[in-house]
């Protein structure tokens, strides 16, 4: 049957766009959306490497697109009076960067490769462009970044939940242990 399809159907045969959609369909930000939705955004994607200790964007950058990690690894850093801290690694098969997709503020952590990197790049305009034609797409994608930012809030309320609960170390007999935990 796929040697009857008209020439500009072509991509179908392709292995590697079919790579990329299948990795967009686990991807949380384009949850649910139909193949056909799928193939579509998946010509969208930039591919690229990075060695070791290369910058994919650095803090304060304005963002500009989201990241899909093929293979390799990300860290993620902000930048403290401490020194660098790490926020969070990303392994293959994982998103980051997606608040991009919403606005171009900028970026509240720095990524790094921690190993030899290869990542798909959505950038905002593309994605602009894309779900400018199509409401489904456009829909669908706004429905999961809500789903995506209420369970950020979330775990940042339990982190401060825990934080506010734990009574920070007190010098030995100074008795200020008990005065600090109650707030």
């Amino acid at each position: 049957m796929l040697e009857r399809l008209p020439g500009w159907l072509n991509w179908t045969r392709d292995t590697e766009h079919a790579r990329r959609v299948g990795i967009l369909a686990r991807t949380p930000v384009f949850a649910g959306l139909p193949r056909r939705l799928l193939a579509r955004l998946a010509v969208q994607l930039f591919e690229k490497a990075y060695a070791p200790g290369e910058a994919v964007f650095s803090e304060g950058d304005p963002g500009k697109g989201l990241f899909i990690v093929l293979g390799g690894e990300i860290e993620v850093l902000r930048d403290t009076g401490q020194g660098p801290q790490r926020i969070v690694t990303f392994g293959p098969g994982t998103a980051f960067g997606e608040l991009a997709l919403i606005d171009d503020l900028p970026r509240s952590g720095s990524a790094v490769a921690t190993t030899p990197t290869r990542l798909l790049i959505l950038y905002r305009s593309h994605f602009e462009d894309l779900v400018a034609g199509d409401r489904v797409i456009a829909l669908m994608v706004a429905k999961n970044l809500l789903r995506l930012l209420a369970g950020y809030v979330r775990a940042a309320n339990v982190t401060r939940a825990k934080a506010e609960a734990t009574p920070p170390p007190a010098a030995a007999g100074d008795g200020t242990a008990s005065s600090q935990a109650v707030r």
